[in-house]
């Protein structure tokens, strides 16, 4: 039986859940054998799954957090130190700030521009870039600032940090741009496909899980709609529309831009490299899970991504959910056999978070209990 559960966000990271679904299948199953494969779609989670399928190390360094503050943030390398992962999560996420500070007008991407920092400073030929998980909505502009990119506004000074940054901006130019970023090979995974701006853009998609207010959402896609067509004057490109432009808040579009990177689903790098098609060839069920089921699910996630691959593998596939959103059902069409609820009874959101463990468990011990009443299992 294949564990493969992606991360449940703000809680249990995908090894931690793999764990607890494992420890309540072998209730009912005690004769089973489980594989427990992590996996992640760019989001929190990717660094590590990609570090331990490569047999990488990890570096650690201060770098300005979301909210401007200084915090220990780690990065990989693999394939012999030639390549860094940064996962943004690590320097700039949502579970780098409480939901009381959460604030995109001011939260900025800067921590994540000072990891590449730090790698290129290791002489990396490549960096995976990992998006997802986000607290910021400032276009990527505070990453591309840390790496030389001059914001500024109608006076000639640098624009403030966040989402604000981008309401005041007026001019860009790469002129100080760090010389080894188009030197070095970016590959930006990510695990949705918005756009930079407009009711499928990354602000009013995403804006509200980092705190935006209604009034918020109208100025900050006001902000990112201008910020779109600087960049693409000082790039020479149009890239506002491009599917995972919006990313992260933005940081899709400005990978591109500044880096010239590469947007690549996230959940094909990672079952890549973990080697989950010839894991499928020895299970006969695959279990798996993330925080919340909805209708973004089949759009990119990770859950789409493993039950197309079980699909063709003729493997079932039963995802648990901490949530699921009223259009959960849409999930089901990417071939996930069946979809389940942990939270057991109606709760306050932080007490559903410390109980994910427990929760998880106990699903998992009921399908398990289901699963051994088929014909011939023990």
């Amino acid at each position: 039986m294949l564990i493969a559960p992606d991360s449940f966000k703000e809680s249990l990271s995908a090894a931690e859940v793999a764990v607890a679904i494992r420890e309540g299948l072998s209730e009912a199953l005690p004769n089973a054998t489980f594989t427990e494969l992590p996996l992640a779609d760019g989001g929190e989670g990717t660094l590590e799954a990609l570090v331990i399928a490569a047999g990488g190390r990890y570096e650690t360094t201060d770098v300005t957090g979301p909210d401007g503050n200084t915090l220990r943030a780690r990065f990989g390398l693999i394939h012999d130190d030639r390549t860094a992962v940064i996962e943004m999560a690590e320097a700039s996420g949502l579970q780098r700030l409480p939901e009381a500070r959460r604030n995109p007008m001011k939260t900025t991407s800067r921590g994540t521009g000072e990891l590449i920092l730090a790698a290129l400073d290791l002489g990396v030929e490549q960096v995976i870039l990992t998006l997802g998980g986000s607290a910021t909505n400032d276009g990527g502009l505070g990453m591309a600032q840390a790496l030389g990119v001059k914001a500024l506004d109608a006076s000639g000074d640098p624009v403030a940090p966040g989402g604000q940054g981008l309401l005041d901006l007026a001019s860009l130019n790469l002129h100080e741009l760090d010389t080894r970023v188009p030197a070095t090979r970016f590959r930006v995974i990510c695990d949705v496909n918005n756009p930079l701006t407009g009711p499928d853009g990354a602000t009013y998609v995403f804006g509200p899980q980092k705190g935006a207010t209604p009034e918020m959402l109208v100025k900050l896609d006001q902000g990112m709609e201008r910020y779109g067509v600087l960049l693409e004057q000082v790039v020479g490109r149009k890239l506002a529309d491009r599917p995972g432009a919006g990313a992260a808040g933005g940081v899709g579009a400005a990978a591109c831009g500044f880096l010239g990177g590469r947007l690549e689903p996230g959940i094909d790098v990672v079952m890549d490299a973990v080697g989950l098609r010839d894991q499928l060839r020895d299970a006969d069920l695959v279990v798996t899970g993330e925080g919340r089921i909805d209708a973004q699910t089949a759009r990119g996630k990770t859950l789409a991504g493993l039950a197309r691959e079980a699909a063709g593998a003729n493997v079932p596939v039963i995802a648990l959910a901490g949530s699921l959103g009223d259009d959960y059902t849409e999930a089901l069409a990417c071939g996930i056999t069946a979809i389940f609820g942990v939270t057991p009874a109606p709760m306050p959101l932080a007490e559903a978070l410390e109980r994910t463990s427990d929760s998880l468990r106990r699903a998992a011990r009921n399908i398990g209990a289901l699963y051994a009443v088929r014909p011939g299992v023990e």
